[in-house]
This record gives structure tokens, sequence and C-alpha cells, in this order.
């Protein structure tokens, strides 16, 4: 799969076209150019959720340093866009008046910027530019608490994230939910309006935050977690907004990604203690923290450790060291995997980055949408013809609506071969193996195998005339997924290999296991 860059070069020239109709309208000129611009830069990913889910914390997590603060002071309620840049630097733009710099701080190991005085009303946003790898394909939009005590400071993830009247500043969401409520729907619903126009795009990612304190900080809280994620997961409205819920423990990834080599050392004492020595030291934090005892660290280096992990994270850090884990490193990467981190890192990519063209495509064109809607004029016919024949013919577009068809009324085919078009179409990730549903490792000659018989499995269902039209609409687009995939293969290969697909009878149920029927030449 070309990942959108054929979509992305046919935004632009539908941006250039329209910037040419618009050359004598100053106000749709600005708009347009900044539409030119957008398609260039990173794909924009929005955390956002109400308050005290986690958002901060989860984009530390994400960037790997703690360089967005997690008090809640004045900066948690303006709208800090984070994006990569070789030299940092943090740029606050106000409501009125010009930018200005704002100084850059570390204590304890934190970023801390200050507003200089400012009101998070009067502020506009927050630019953190920083040197991270994370960033470079990818800005990450902190957002303030929606559904706040402030109404004010709603309101300002609201208009910045699915406002009325222009698509979203973000291309995609990534949503925190601690337990799924009305408010929580109400919102992914307003996202994917906005963002989306008409077809109803998913673009959104369900993020079960703090997950260690659904089981009260035990050890196996992420398992209880798991299965909530689950169910929510199969939730018919949450499954018709979200590509998927992932469960995680924010704090815990957030340190995981950040150990220092004095934190290790507490922890491996802590590890080395008797069993009980070390149950009754954790049984609150009050304990953990006193004066004395068995741990030879200060109290206030314990609070700090303790404000770090959290129960859950030291009692998990001090499992895996009695475990074996004798490095910190290794340490690191096993507590961010345990903590979730991997997996949505991992869902992000495979739905996020790997559709990042289509996905800020469509953003562009959405926007030229309500443009030639609100701003009339002659002369723009052919815009609207261009526009008109990307949104019907880009297989981009037409994988993403169709997902979103099947996430809300479902697809017009039966259970087996539902679940099969959905996941070819990207539904678990855009990647091969995903697509197939085959493990990752899966030998690039057993993937086009399975690719060559999924493509004949779908061209024999679309022919089959006693289905009827909606049903050969949905083949189509998955027909072209296979093909898709199978010309990316092709290209992966350098051209050595290709393939003929000889059509016959083939029954349309059950698994595909032999692909043994095609002939391959070349």
């Amino acid at each position: 799969m070309n990942g959108g860059g054929a979509d992305l070069e046919a935004a632009r020239g539908l941006v250039r076209e329209a910037i040419e109709a618009y050359r004598d309208d100053p106000a749709v000129q600005q708009v347009l150019q900044a539409y030119a611009r957008r398609l260039d830069e990173p794909l924009r990913v929005a955390i956002a959720g109400m308050v005290k889910a986690g958002k901060s914390t989860l984009l530390n997590a994400i960037i790997g340093e703690e360089i967005a603060p997690t008090d809640t002071g004045e900066c948690t309620r303006v709208v800090t866009w984070y994006r990569y840049s070789d030299t940092p630097r943090i740029t606050l733009y106000p409501r009125v008046g010009p930018p200005r710099n704002v100084p850059i701080r570390r204590t304890g190991g934190r970023l801390v910027f200050e507003l200089g005085g400012m009101e998070a009303a009067d502020v506009a946003r927050l630019v953190v530019d920083w040197p991270s790898k994370t960033l470079r394909d990818i800005t990450l939009i902190d957002t303030p608490g929606i559904a706040s005590l402030s109404r004010d400071v709603s309101a300002r993830s609201t208009e910045f994230l699915a406002p009325t009247d222009a698509p979203s500043e973000a291309d995609a969401i990534i949503y925190l939910l601690r337990h799924l409520h009305a408010s929580d729907l109400g919102f992914l619903e307003s996202f994917r309006d906005t963002a989306a126009g008409q077809s109803g795009t998913v673009n959104a990612l369900a993020v079960l935050s703090r997950a260690d304190e659904v089981g009260a900080g035990r050890i196996d809280a992420l398992l209880s977690a798991q299965e909530i994620a689950a169910r929510y997961r199969r939730d018919g409205a949450l499954r018709s907004l979200a590509l998927g819920v992932v469960p995680i423990a924010g704090l815990l990834a957030q340190t995981a990604r950040s150990l220092r080599q004095a934190e290790f050392s507490i922890l491996t004492e802590l590890a080395s203690l008797d069993r009980r020595e070390r149950e009754r030291l954790l049984l609150s934090a009050d304990r953990f923290v006193r004066p004395g005892g068995p741990l030879t660290a200060r109290p206030e280096a314990r609070a700090d450790l303790l404000d770090r992990f959290g129960v859950f994270g030291l009692r998990l850090a001090a499992a895996l060291l009695r475990g074996g884990i004798s490095d910190p490193t290794v340490l690191a990467h096993e507590l961010a995997r345990r903590s979730g981190l991997d997996e949505l890192l991992a869902v992000m990519a495979g739905q996020f980055r790997a559709r990042a063209g289509q996905l800020k495509a469509r953003t562009a064109l959405v926007g030229i949408e309500k443009l030639l809607k609100d701003h009339p004029r002659s002369g723009t016919d052919a815009v609207a013809a261009t526009l008109e024949r990307l949104l019907a013919g880009a297989h981009g577009f037409r994988e993403l609506r169709l997902l979103a068809v099947a996430r809300t009324t479902g697809l017009p085919l039966e259970p087996q071969l539902a679940a099969e078009a959905e996941r070819m179409i990207g539904g678990d990730g855009v990647a091969a193996h995903e697509r197939l549903g085959l493990p990752r490792d899966t030998p690039d000659d057993e993937l086009q195998e399975h690719a060559l018989a999924r493509l004949r499995r779908w061209h024999a269902v679309a022919a089959d005339p006693l289905r009827g039209r909606a049903v050969a609409e949905t083949c189509q687009t998955v027909v072209r997924s296979c093909e898709e995939l199978l010309a990316g293969m092709q290209a992966a290969s350098g051209g050595r290999v290709a393939a003929r697909l000889v059509l016959g009878s083939e029954p349309l149920a059950g698994p595909v296991q032999d692909a043994g029927d095609y002939r391959r030449a070349g």
C-alpha cells in the first residue's frame, strides 16, 4: 500500500486549483495556504479526554520525556502543540499581540514553563519545539479537559477539536476515558462529524487510562483493565466512533520511558526485601515514605519514587527484579511493555502513522468542500468536479468510508466475511500481516500466498449474481485493497515476484488454507 502518498499529491493538486480559483479573495487564500502547509507537515494527533484523565502523562510517555506539565497549573488549561525541532524552544501565542518566547527550565528532570503572568484565557496556544525523534513524523497536541468545571476551559478543547465552521485542527485523536460516559460518546461523535464531513470516517483511538487503578494497584490490575477494554471494544456505540480501545497505566508508561539510575537502585533494594516486609511497606503511601524502616533511601527520595511509579509500578518493578531482571534498560523496556504503552504505540503506527497521507488529505478535502459551500462563486465548477472525483475515486478514502460503515451500520455480508472485509480494508491496521490477520513475523512468501487467496475469494464473492449491488460495491473496495497489497509486495521485492490470478469456483466460507490453485510467473 502506498501509505497515502498518491492521496496527498491529489490533495495538493486540488488545493493549488482552489488557490487559483480564489486568487482575488485574500481571506480564502489565507485559509487555502494553511491547508497547503498542513499537507506538508507531520500528522496532527490530539490527546483529549475528561479532566484528570491523564492526558499530559500519556503524552510524556509517547514522547519519552517529561516535557508536558502534569500539574493543575495554568499551562494545562491551554492547547499546547508538541512538534519536532533541532533546537528546543517554547513559543506563546496570545489571543492579542505578537508571539513571544517562554524561558525553558528543568526542575527535578521535568520541563517547567510558565505563562509569564498571563491568564490561560488570554493564550491562543503554546508551541513546544523539541528534538524528540517521536515528533519527526507526528505532531502531538495536548488539550484542556473536556467537561471541566470551568466552562471556558472545556470550550477551548471543543472549539479546537470540533469547530462548527471548519475542519478540526487535528487529523486524528487519542481519547482518554476512565469509564465510558455519555459525554465521552458525545464528544467523539462531534469530532467524527467535523473531521470527516459526511463520510463519517473513524479516525479516533480510545484509551482506557489509569488502568492500574482498575485493580486498585494490584500487580494483576492490567488484566482486569484488559477485560474492561475488550468489553468497551464490543460496545456498539463506541465501536462506531473509535478504531480500538487500549488499556494503559499512563504513570508507569511515562516513568518507564525516563527511568533513572538512582530509582533503579532503590527498586533493587525494595525487591531484595523479604516478601512479608515488602508487602507491609507497600500497604499505604504513608508507610512507604515514613522515616526509618528497612529501606536506606531517604523519605524524600521514596516520596519522589512513589510519585513517579505509584504503588502498582513499585510492586510490578519489584516483581520483575525478583524474577531475574538486573539491568535498568531491560527493566524500563519491560515496564513500558506491561504498562500497555507498546500496544498503544503499535496501534498508533498501524492506524495513524500508516494512514497519515490519507488522513491529512481528507482534512484538506473537507475544508475545501466547506469553502466551496460557504463562498460560492463562478469559476469554481472545475474545483468542485475535482473534489467530487477525488472523494469518490481515491481508494484510501473508499477504505476509510467503508470502515466507517463497518463500524456503524455493518457490512451487507455474513459475519465471517464481514470480519475479513473489515480487516482487509485496514480495521486492524494497514500493514500486510495486519490486513491478512497473520503474525508479524510471517515470511514474505507466505504473506503473498495468503494475499492471493484473499484476492481470489473476494473476486468470487463479487461475481456472485445473487448477492446484490451493495455486496458488489463492498467487494470492489476489498478487491482493490487486495490488489494494492499485492502490488506493494511486488514493489518491495524489486519486481522479482509477479502473480497472475486464475479464477475458478471456490467455497465462499471457511478459512483460506491453500493457494495452490494460483499460477505464478516471473
